[in-house]
């Protein structure tokens, strides 16, 4: 996980809950129905959970309300000061999808929302090997993040941001690493997950993917 996205986020760390809240036209088509997302996405987790690039802790929050064990992973200073703030009863440590303290924590749930494409293809399979080590039996991962169902899929999105003159949001779909349904598929098949993905707007999807015994 490169650097760059590090600095992005300190930068973005201020504005992001306005982002994600719909409040940047550019953006809204791919947040709409974030709340909802997460409220599902918090719901379906099952406590001790871990969680990867924990932003500002719109998440956490809801599974701590929960009455739900979060371990809180995120490599941006920035995002990890809002989200102590904002969410003092989890557990947030430095980190990413690949470097994070080795807790003896038994972690049922691994989650993330609209983080896991930051990751490269080599970069995601890798995260995947070591949430398999990392799970409990019959553990879960469950995202929420942007994809695409191939690349006619991704060539139309990005022509309809230019149409549309949301002009970041089509460099974004470029240039950012977000996953193809089947390939995403394929990855987690590989390491034994019995993997689910389901649209939840016009950008994101949930995907599910459970451990074996």
């Amino acid at each position: 996980m490169g650097v760059e996205f590090v600095d992005l986020f300190n930068q973005w760390a201020s504005s992001y809950d306005d982002t994600v809240s719909g409040n940047d036209p550019e953006y809204k088509e791919v947040f709409e129905g974030y709340e909802d997302m997460l409220e599902l996405l918090a719901g379906l987790s099952i406590s001790p959970v871990m969680e990867f690039g924990i932003g500002t802790a719109n998440l956490t929050r809801k599974m701590i309300g929960q009455n739900k064990v979060v371990i809180g992973i995120e490599p941006s200073s920035e995002m990890r000061r809002i989200a102590n703030l904002k969410c003092p009863e989890a557990a947030i440590f430095d980190g990413d999808f690949l470097n994070y303290p080795q807790l003896i924590t038994p972690i049922q749930s691994i989650v993330s929302s609209f983080a896991f494409h930051h990751l490269t293809t080599s970069e995601k399979i890798e995260a995947i090997q070591k949430f398999n080590d990392k799970l409990e039996s019959k553990g879960q991962i469950i995202f929420i993040d942007t994809l695409f169902k191939d690349e006619t899929h991704k060539q139309a999105l990005i022509k309809n941001a230019e149409k549309s003159g949301h002009l970041n949001l089509a460099q974004d779909l470029q240039e950012e690493y977000y996953g193809y349904l089947d390939e995403l598929k394929e990855m987690f098949s590989n390491q034994g997950f019995e993997v689910s993905f389901k649209q939840m707007n016009k950008y994101a999807w949930l995907i599910q993917a459970k451990k074996g015994e």
